[in-house]
């Protein structure tokens, strides 16, 4: 499985969001600017956050976005499903329930991508923002920025 940039900028996105809110709405254009993320590309990010209901809008002058959430309420997978949508690496139609395969009852090999599919969302789901806030915030307390490990170095 191979996330986008959607789903990774996005809960680099979340946590700087969940970080910053505490005690006011987060604009797109600071988010954007700590992560070095394009506020165009965040926008849509954003959007899609918010139709999940993982992000709420305030509006006026002060306004922003804040998570609609306690951070402890909201997993990595919320976030990654809003943005990438399904996250099983393998659609088996013998894993369906109806209009599955013909050789579904004889296939051994779904077992194995059933146990991966279930694997993957159950890490995801298991791992919850306020954990990677926490982590972030040792980061910083080190004095270091807390970045993707993913990003390449220049």
């Amino acid at each position: 499985m191979k996330l986008s940039t959607k789903g990774r900028y996005g809960l680099r996105a979340m946590v700087d969001l969940v970080l910053h809110s505490k005690t006011e709405p987060v604009s797109i254009a600071s988010i954007a600017a700590r992560q070095e993320i394009s506020e165009r590309y965040l926008e849509q990010l954003i959007a899609r956050l918010r139709k999940a209901g993982i992000v709420t809008s305030v509006r006026g002058a002060g306004g922003g976005y804040i998570p609609s959430r306690k951070a402890e309420e909201i997993s990595v997978g919320d976030v990654l499903r809003a943005l990438e949508g399904n996250l099983d690496p393998v659609e088996c139609p013998g894993l369906l329930e109806e209009n599955g395969c013909n050789g579904a009852d004889v296939c051994v090999t779904k077992y194995v991508w059933k146990r991966i599919n279930d694997s993957i969302n159950r890490t995801v789901d298991e791992i919850k923002l306020s954990d990677l806030v926490k982590e972030s915030e040792k980061v910083q307390r080190k004095k270091q920025t807390p970045v993707s490990c993913c990003e390449k170095k220049e």
